[in-house]
């Protein structure tokens, strides 16, 4: 409610009510959660939280690209359930990063969750050009990552130092609507310490309130989604490609939210095209050739 003399109330949009998944979306969920996690082949940390941790495969090519992953999972889980894909992406010639971070609901949240992916994007690719990918709230925090320079410069998460391109797949973009929405429990709610401290943090870590008035983030960036996600309301996809002049969308059809990570698929295939378009453009580098 407005306290500006003159000014009309205007209601808050209604909170959707998600419907119930289809038999479709359901085994996708469950076949793609269900992989056997994929034991990395090095890891390593940078910090000393047990949650500042990463894992890393190397495609074994001197000019494999880099690609730090970031996992969904509404920023309470962890990253066991994207070691499949990280293994996969690598045997498509990319080196991956995949780090972890402290999580909401546990050592993370607001705002130990953006220190945690401010510094490893910051320290773990030394110096090379990298993609910065992340799936679902991992794609949130990505699309984040990469808007850095457009926050104040008094935050302590302002930089320059930004990914040479970033990939959304099917990503949060919107926190302010996953609030409303009450999505997956209130997971928003839980990530920013609830209704009172949500609407004061929220501007600093919201891609979408971040690129109002900017119009762009300056980095190439691609929001790659499908058509039948049930996971998301689409409009978590759409707001952020309006506001975003520069953004590229690619939309799979009949495809859902969970297979663009599921090793093998059509959707993993359409993964794989983009990061190697997107890592024609990095500084120095050749797009790695792909294996079946």
């Amino acid at each position: 409610m407005s306290d500006a003399p003159g000014t009309p109330d205007v209601p808050a949009p209604a909170p959707r009510v998600r419907p119930p998944l289809s038999a479709q979306g359901a085994e996708e969920e469950r076949r793609v959660l269900s992989l056997k996690p994929v034991l990395a082949p090095a890891r390593g940390s940078y910090g000393g939280h047990p949650h500042q941790t990463y894992d890393l495969w190397t495609a074994n090519r001197p000019d494999a690209p880099l690609v730090v992953l970031l996992h969904g999972g509404y920023w309470r889980y962890d990253r066991l359930h994207l070691t499949p894909f990280a293994a996969h992406l690598a045997r498509q010639g990319f080196d991956v990063l995949l780090p972890g971070f402290r999580r909401a609901g546990g050592a993370g949240g607001y705002p130990a969750t953006f220190d945690d992916v401010a510094r490893a994007v910051d320290t773990l690719p030394a110096g090379r050009p990298y993609i910065l990918a992340g799936h679902c709230s991992g794609g949130h925090l990505a699309l984040w990552a990469a808007a850095r320079a457009l926050l104040p410069e008094d935050s302590p998460w302002c930089s320059t130092r930004l990914p040479d391109a970033v990939l959304g797949l099917a990503p949060i973009t919107d926190l302010a609507g996953v609030i409303r929405d009450g999505l997956s429990d209130d997971a928003g709610l839980l990530l920013l310490g609830g209704d009172g401290p949500a609407v004061e943090r929220l501007p600093a870590v919201d891609p979408l309130t971040l690129l109002r008035g900017a119009g762009t983030t300056g980095v190439p960036t691609v929001v790659l989604r499908g058509a039948n996600d049930e996971e998301l309301p689409h409009d978590q996809f759409t707001g952020y490609l309006a506001a975003h002049r520069d953004a590229r969308e690619i939309v799979l059809p009949g495809t859902g939210h969970y297979t663009l990570i599921e090793p093998g698929s059509p959707a993993a295939g359409s993964v794989v095209r983009a990061l190697t378009d997107l890592a024609a453009g990095l500084p120095g580098r050749t797009p790695p050739g792909r294996t079946a």
